[in-house]
């Protein structure tokens, strides 16, 4: 592979020489490109990176994830859109941890995403599978179940000429005014993977990412994982190019994560 020019990286450095080119090693190791939609743990970066110190290399990975939602949010979902609710379990805010446990979607250990994909109608689907094609997923936390929440987030992530497929929930009921066509379904919990069935392959995928790489989530930076996972996903058949366009993405949006420690946008 042809050597990068550093200055791809300098907005995320600070003039040091061996930050650089760590954080070259991060963003190349971040991305390999027969692993588009895996991840690594900040860990295992740390380790591969040979860094002493476990912070800065998290950091910089919720930078990086930051850009990935910033570049994804320039598009707008199209087509055939399902919309439905994923219920995440993260750690209970300190805020909250004298409280007593509440059950079910309310609970203070499930953080509430809207998850929304784009697809297109397969001529002769394979027997078993879905009859429509993914191109585009997004993901993004609410902080309720409210109707003025959901469609909030349609109108930012979904055109208006795009045919909607949702549930019959009170959270989608003013969604028709915003979007082409609404397709609201009552059906049963048990059949909800059939009438919504690319939803529902996303949730229980970045369900699983979670839980195997990355562990003890807080509310406040699930979002970045969520971006990654869609911004590999969406960039699925990159291959070898999804290393270049990771450059491009770093060089041309700058990212709003501050350091908890430090409050700064630079690391190291």
């Amino acid at each position: 592979m042809q050597a990068l020019p550093l200055p791809s990286v300098v907005a995320f450095g600070n003039g040091n020489g061996k930050l650089k080119t760590a954080i070259f090693v991060l963003v190349y190791s971040h991305t390999p490109a027969d692993s588009t939609k895996k991840s690594f743990s900040a860990a295992e970066l740390q380790r591969q990176l040979g860094h002493r110190r476990y912070q800065p290399v998290w950091e910089m990975c919720c930078r990086l994830c930051d850009t990935m939602g910033k570049r994804d949010d320039i598009h707008s979902l199209s087509g055939q859109v399902e919309l439905d609710h994923a219920f995440i379990t993260t750690l209970i805010s300190d805020d909250q941890k004298d409280e007593a446990l509440k059950r079910g979607t309310g609970s203070q250990n499930k953080s509430k995403v809207a998850v929304m994909t784009e697809s297109t109608f397969v001529e002769n689907p394979k027997q078993g599978k879905p009859p429509k094609a993914v191109t585009h997923i997004k993901m993004k936390i609410v902080c309720d179940l409210k109707a003025e929440t959901t469609t909030n987030i349609v109108k930012a992530h979904v055109d208006s000429q795009a045919e909607l497929t949702t549930d019959a929930s009170t959270s989608c009921k003013k969604l028709k005014e915003h979007v082409k066509k609404q397709d609201t379904k009552v059906v049963k919990q048990g059949d909800l993977p059939k009438v919504l069935p690319w939803v529902h392959i996303a949730i229980g995928n970045v369900k699983r990412l979670l839980l195997d790489v990355h562990h003890q989530l807080k509310n406040e930076y699930l979002q970045y994982y969520l971006n990654e996972f869609c911004y590999k996903f969406n960039r699925r058949y990159f291959s070898e190019k999804l290393f270049d366009r990771m450059i491009r993405v770093t060089a041309n949006y700058r990212t709003d994560f501050k350091s908890k420690i430090y409050n700064r946008s630079l690391c190291g």
